[in-house]
């Protein structure tokens, strides 16, 4: 155990570390790294052997890595300079998990690495609260150790939700998480939830030749996206063989020794080889022992906070996917690093930034930041569109990557940009060019500024331009 000290109010308590986090994905990893640069003695609880939380073992990281294979795969199969009349390639899915497993690796290095040089100590084991400023830690050995802080940050992220009409220890029921451990090749599977995750698996299995079936409880795919966009995703999936049902829910899963069975309240069944539930996630804090400090968590295991992340009891912060929306590793990242600021400076006004891009990792890839078409609208803002399709570029037409578009949406008087969206590859580097300007001041953002630079040529940022030259001419 560390060293005790003093608090840093210089009160009479003394606490092992000035504080303690709970927790080493984005979240807890940018307030760690925060507070150890601003002189604070920091102690990281991970509940894993190994740094990097959710983000970096089930979900962004790996995900992200097996739908990069699969792109190349497809780019592969779809180019004569290689296939040449030979048959397509094949991979399966654990193929490719290799590939995954090998990115992981670098990651936890590369984090475990930060900890280290940044003098933080860590334990490595499931954390309980005893109180608002002590913490029980169960280690692997089953032996346990009081610590305590001055203040508390919880990150624990969130995991996959189980309804208990499914039976997740069947070998052909799997969520997000341990699709990872996917052995055999299905030639079918069910994808349960057609949000962000259930949208991007289902691009991947598809890419794999597998059939998909992706059902979605709502009636349009990703709702929260311009209405272009998602549209564009549904036709993309469909014209790719992903069978989407819409507007669906699930009565029941029959199971046998190799095949599952979705029976739909609408009467429809379906079998597969498999079935992947993606619909929703639950906050990690079932666990935490909450009440012991004060605090409780709602019917999705979230916690409420205030603009610093400061829950109802002053000494304890939370931040990530345990609070909820936007629940984005990028977010997270910010928010643990507000929290920090807030916990070492009182009077802090950081908070994260209006217009929050949002990056989903399909087949082609969506990104988004601003406004969209409907809330404009809705809103009565008068705008305008600019449009630039990707296979009008001359580098989408040399990379062979022709799926896709830009769209700017401005104000038609003052040419404010205020929103955009972009479906097509590369599509979440793309979008952060338009964001770099939406954050400029005193006038800056505006269309013209990408009318009047000049642009590599030939670049797929070269589609700002296009698309703004579109807008302005509809003007009048």
């Amino acid at each position: 155990m560390a060293k005790q000290k003093k608090s840093a109010d210089n009160s009479k308590a003394t606490y092992d570390f000035d504080a303690i986090i709970i927790g080493t994905g984005p979240g807890g990893e940018g307030a760690a790294m925060k507070l150890s640069k601003q002189d604070q003695t920091v102690a990281v609880i991970e509940r894993y052997a190994q740094v990097g939380g959710g983000c970096t073992h089930w979900g962004t990281i790996p995900s992200k890595a097996l739908r990069q294979s699969v792109r190349q795969l497809i780019q592969y199969n779809s180019n004569p300079l290689f296939t040449n009349n030979d048959k397509p390639k094949h991979l399966t899915f654990p193929d490719i998990l290799s590939h995954a497993s090998s990115v992981i690796d670098k990651q936890v290095r590369l984090r475990s690495g930060f900890y280290d040089r940044n003098r933080i100590t860590n334990f490595h084991g499931q954390a309980e609260f005893v109180d608002a400023h002590r913490v029980k830690v169960t280690l692997a050995d089953g032996s346990t150790e009081i610590i305590s802080a001055k203040n508390i940050i919880i990150a624990t992220g969130s995991r996959p939700y189980h309804p208990d009409e499914v039976d997740f220890n069947h070998p052909r029921v799997y969520d997000s998480d341990s699709i990872l451990s996917l052995k055999h090749d299905p030639r079918h599977i069910i994808i349960y939830g057609a949000g962000v995750i259930g949208s991007e698996y289902a691009s991947i299995f598809r890419g794999l030749g597998v059939k998909v079936d992706l059902i979605n409880t709502r009636d349009r795919l990703l709702s929260f996206l311009d209405d272009e966009m998602s549209d564009s995703l549904s036709y993309h999936l469909w014209n790719n063989g992903v069978v989407i049902r819409h507007g669906e829910q699930m009565e029941k899963v029959e199971t046998t020794d190799n095949s599952i069975i979705v029976h739909l309240e609408s009467g429809k069944k379906m079998k597969a080889d498999c079935l992947l539930f993606a619909n929703g996630r639950t906050g990690n804090t079932a666990e935490l022992n909450l009440a012991a400090a004060g605090l409780t968590a709602d019917g999705r295991g979230q916690i409420k906070v205030n603009g610093a992340y400061q829950t109802e009891v002053d000494s304890i912060y939370a931040v990530g996917d345990v609070i909820g929306y936007p629940s984005l590793a990028s977010a997270a990242y910010d928010q643990g690093r507000i929290a920090a600021t807030a916990i070492t400076n009182n009077d802090s006004a950081g908070k994260l930034i209006a217009d929050i891009p949002t990056g989903i990792y399909t087949i082609p890839e969506i990104s988004s930041v601003g406004k969209t078409e409907s809330e404009l609208t809705e809103a009565k803002i008068p705008y305008e569109v600019g449009r630039a399709q990707f296979k009008h570029l001359a580098r989408a037409q040399i990379a062979n990557s022709l799926v896709g578009s830009l769209k700017i949406l401005f104000h038609r008087e003052t040419k404010e940009i205020l929103g955009i969206h972009c479906f097509g590859e590369n599509a979440a580097e793309i979008i952060h060019i338009g964001q770099a300007i939406m954050q400029q001041k005193n006038g800056g953002n505006t269309i013209d500024y990408f009318i009047e630079t000049t642009f590599n040529y030939p670049t797929m940022a070269e589609a700002f331009r296009v698309a703004a030259l579109n807008g302005i001419n509809r003007l009048f």
